[in-house]
């Protein structure tokens, strides 16, 4: 039992819940050079917040559980890679996953007494208030859970799904369609008959076909040996290990919100960013990229340098990741399961943005950074390793801005049965420094931006964001 803030976790039960079949007894899976670059990567963790006003714990403990333990054994079935382990043997040059018969993903059930309303919500609240319900995903020197699952019961709220993923097995699109074949599946129960198992729609259907991915040069080895450089301060550099890197987090000064651009927004952002670069001449505007992504990104992150605080000389990197699936030669499957993403960044200054053009010098880097990876001149090569770590390394002691999450993933489109979630939220963006993207729950063509800053950040963060959506 743990309690943050006075509020009450009560963990009722971790269990193990294996695939209702398995077509092999074991089996094993390399790892691709989209994967290595993030074996170290700490997991990317989410919350589903479900809310039924009138539940109780028997109908939680008699219908809710129990579908979703059954519907995740049948997923499973589908997704048997998850349910194995990444491990890295000594006769291995790199980690691979292997699964062997009785393998499957931990489930931790709890109870909470906090507020459902209030976690669930956009207003401001502490970041650390949302850890307890996120699942931890066990790693050590041998061996690595790729998932791991955590069910919150809030009397006569609702119940929240935690879900933790190795970021070297799943990219968010991954992680996203298992997800949402967990729900389809969990509501197709009622319709089947018991000696029926029900199927999953084709599009949620996974390939784990690592022959798609090809690497000529082998530089998912120069990922992997990359990673001694970064093993930590504790740590041997020389030694093998699958523990992750350690993050900062946890700090209670830290708060979490979630702001909103409406397609109006967007529409008028867009127009005052060509407004802005149509003074400069030099670029012809029919090159701009300036889609939902770009004008998101390029607003948050203007608003972001500007609450924090340092000279404007500081330094400053935006990063994001772009998805390759349609980029390669021949294209990646939608529904291939791994990796599948690249990082990208520009690096600029506080200065740089520390005027009423500061939106508009974002959108444009980014645009030229976008355009760039269209031109297919960003796959995966040494160069841009090394350009990316070049880049970080000049930005020490700088700000790091990063994306987590996409609004092309629909994660409010995952219905166990009992509703749409209400809310979504990525909790390890208060250890990514990321701000979280996903599209906005009304299906408005809207996005919802998850921020976690210190209060006195946050708070002028609010200011200027709200004051600059009104003054468009």
């Amino acid at each position: 039992m743990a309690s943050t803030n006075k509020v009450i976790i009560k963990i009722h039960e971790v269990t193990k819940v294996t695939p209702s079949s398995a077509s092999a007894a074991e089996f094993s899976l390399r790892l691709t050079l989209y994967d290595t670059i993030w074996f170290k990567f700490p997991p990317v963790e989410r919350l589903f917040f479900y809310q039924i006003t009138d539940l109780t714990p028997h109908f939680f403990n008699s219908v809710i559980l129990p579908k979703l333990k059954q519907s995740l054994s049948l997923t499973l079935t589908h997704y048997l890679p998850l349910a194995g382990n990444l491990i890295w043997p000594h006769d291995a040059p790199k980690p691979f996953i292997y699964y062997s018969l009785n393998d499957g993903v931990s489930v931790t059930v709890a109870e909470s007494s906090a507020d459902f309303t209030h976690l669930s919500g956009n207003g401001v609240r502490d970041a650390i208030a949302l850890h307890p319900l996120t699942p931890e995903l066990v790693t050590s020197d041998e061996k690595a859970a790729i998932i791991s699952i955590q069910i919150t019961m809030f009397p006569n709220q609702g119940f929240c799904i935690g879900i933790s993923s190795h970021h070297a097995i799943l990219d968010g699109r991954s992680t996203t369609m298992f997800f949402k074949s967990w729900a389809y599946l969990c509501k197709q129960l009622d319709k089947h008959q018991e000696e029926e198992e029900p199927s999953l729609l084709p599009e949620l259907i996974p390939s784990f076909d690592r022959t798609v991915i090809k690497d000529p040069t082998g530089i998912d080895m120069v990922y992997v040996n990359n990673w001694f450089n970064y093993a930590g301060p504790d740590s041997d550099p020389k030694k093998r290990s699958l523990k992750v890197l350690q993050t900062v987090g946890g700090n209670p000064n830290w708060n979490r919100a979630t702001f909103e651009f409406t397609r109006e927004d967007i529409k008028k952002l867009r127009n005052k960013v060509l407004s802005l670069l149509e003074e400069n001449k030099e670029k012809p505007l029919k090159q701009l990229h300036l889609s939902t992504f770009v004008l998101t990104c390029a607003y948050v992150f203007d608003c972001l340098v500007k609450s924090r605080g340092g000279e404007d000389s500081r330094r400053i990197m935006f990063g994001f990741t772009a998805d390759y699936r349609s980029r390669l030669d021949p294209p990646v499957p939608s529904n291939y399961v791994g990796n599948c993403v690249m990082s990208h960044a520009i690096v600029a200054t506080k200065g740089d943005l520390m005027n009423e053009k500061g939106v508009a010098f974002v959108a444009e880097k980014l645009s030229d950074l976008i355009r760039g990876i269209e031109r297919g001149e960003h796959e995966g090569t040494k160069e841009t390793l090394e350009k990316l770590i070049e880049l970080a390394k000049s930005v020490e002691g700088g700000i790091l801005l990063g994306v987590a999450g996409s609004t092309q993933f629909d994660v409010y489109g995952s219905d166990f049965g009992w509703g749409r979630p209400k809310k979504v939220e990525i909790v390890s963006i208060d250890r990514s420094g990321a701000i979280g993207l996903a599209r906005s729950r009304d299906a408005s063509g809207g996005v919802e931006i998850g921020v976690v800053l210190e209060k006195q950040e946050m708070e002028v963060f609010s200011s200027l964001y709200v004051d600059g959506l009104k003054n468009q």
